[in-house]
């Protein structure tokens, strides 16, 4: 099966099945979050820490569950822990231990994404970066306007690296539809 495959292809720290799992799962553990949070914003921010989380412990994942069961219950809780800090922000300080573990999830071969992304004209590009959503907007424009690396993304906005790299991620393929969309 498609999905074992690239579970597996994932466990072994291949970047195209990371992106794949999570354009797969996306929308699944986003809306669940969004039935329970009713709230956009941090029902994207806990998919967010729930696939970084995933993608982290991902060797710890047993197939002898659904995938998206048990990326479900990683998302439950991120929301029960997101509850008991009782904080609107979801982001904790980058330990350095945190920043060793964090997954490679961005691979710098660039992808079908980038290359889309690349070959738009700068004043048609920024239009389409501004219907993203202003976290993604950052995270775009910090990676390709001012070329800074992953990390140094994750210390400029405060967030864990592997939490950029997903975010970084989504907002590839965000922007990647709305620029096919207006073809």
């Amino acid at each position: 099966m498609e999905i074992n495959t690239q579970i597996e292809k994932a466990k072994k720290g291949d970047q195209t099945a990371f992106t794949f799992l999570l354009n797969h799962y996306w929308n699944e553990v986003y809306g669940f979050m969004l039935k329970r949070t009713e709230n956009e914003t941090n029902a994207e921010d806990i998919t967010i820490e729930t696939f970084s989380k995933a993608f982290d412990k991902i060797s710890s994942y047993n197939p002898e569950y659904q995938f998206n069961t048990w990326l479900i219950s990683i998302a439950k809780n991120v929301h029960i822990d997101l509850l008991r800090k009782n904080k609107a922000s979801l982001f904790v300080e980058i330990t350095e231990k945190e920043d060793q573990k964090a997954y490679d999830i961005a691979d710098t071969t660039p992808s079908a994404e980038d290359e889309l992304i690349t070959e738009q004209n700068l004043s048609q590009l920024l239009r389409f970066i501004k219907e993203l959503k202003p976290h993604y907007q950052e995270v775009i424009q910090l990676r390709y306007f001012q070329e800074m690396s992953y990390q140094e993304i994750a210390n400029s906005i405060g967030e864990p690296l592997s939490n950029v790299k997903v975010k970084l991620l989504r907002a590839k393929k965000l922007l990647a539809e709305i620029i096919q969309n207006k073809r």
